[in-house]
């Protein structure tokens, strides 16, 4: 079974690669983009039998980082 986790920092998180995404999009010319929030991708591949528990579990303890980050699971 495939994975999609999505990593996001939570709101009121600083979020300093972001800002230098949105300062360098305004230096390139576009200037109707009002903010910048960056994430990560990480795509899993793992066995059919994997129960929701053990990837909840494997993102809580390794992929996010709950203080200050959110996680949304798709399976593909």
């Amino acid at each position: 079974m495939k994975l999609k986790v999505f990593v996001t920092l939570k709101p009121g998180v600083l979020d300093p690669q972001g800002r230098a995404i949105h300062h360098a999009l305004g230096s390139l010319g576009f200037d109707g983009v009002q903010d910048v929030r960056q994430g990560k991708l990480i795509e899993l591949e793992v066995a059919d039998d994997t129960d929701d528990a053990t990837i909840e579990g494997m993102c809580r303890k390794l992929l996010a980082n709950t203080v200050i980050e959110n996680y949304r699971v798709e399976k593909a």
